[in-house]
């Protein structure tokens, strides 16, 4: 199973003005590095966790449907399952009706069950599942705590630029962020 990104976050759930406000800087010098570093720990926060924080669209392929009738899939939290397409062997797109399958939307990590096992004989990757994840489309619905993971390592990184080797004794991530977003770790499929 591979997923991949295809419509990233529209915005970032953590914004330059509360980044500079929590370090309290009023100059403009540093925006670009500030801005470059909420991305990454957004996708740091996003991997830890294997949350998607804002409204993202991926695309998951699979070789073959798994022997039952249900699929873990990597992406959570679900908001919906947009369509799933199987390929012939000839590279022939077929659209699956929902009505051949249902989503499982609360469960961790969620899972989509097809209702019949659908045949086998597709080529690599023959499988598609688009499908879009996130707490919501605005930065309020991702929880307060993962929101404060990013500042504190956007923070972290900030404060410690350069620092790197094996006598730096800090981490990539500093002391409580793990506990901020251990509440949110969907576990390994």
């Amino acid at each position: 199973m591979t997923a991949a990104l295809i419509t990233g976050p529209a915005l970032e759930p953590v914004s330059l003005a509360d980044v500079k406000a929590h370090l309290r800087i009023d100059l403009d010098d540093d925006d670009a590095l500030l801005t470059a570093a909420i991305v990454s720990a957004r996708i740091h926060v996003e991997a830890a966790t294997r949350r998607q924080l804002i409204r993202q669209n991926w695309r998951i392929y699979l070789s073959e449907w798994p022997k039952g009738r249900a699929i873990e899939l990597p992406v959570a939290p679900l908001i919906a399952v947009n369509a799933i397409t199987f390929y012939d062997i000839v590279g022939a797109p077929t659209l699956w009706p929902a009505e051949n399958w249902r989503v499982e939307g609360a469960a961790s990590p969620p899972r989509l069950v097809a209702k019949l096992r659908p045949a086998a004989a597709l080529y690599d990757n023959g499988i598609e599942i688009d499908v879009t994840a996130g707490y919501g489309v605005s930065s309020v619905d991702v929880p307060a705590p993962l929101r404060q993971a990013i500042l504190i390592l956007v923070t972290h990184w900030y404060e410690h630029r350069g620092m790197v080797g094996h006598d730096f004794a800090g981490a990539i991530a500093p002391a409580g962020f793990e506990a901020l977003i251990a509440p949110y770790k969907v576990r390994q499929l």
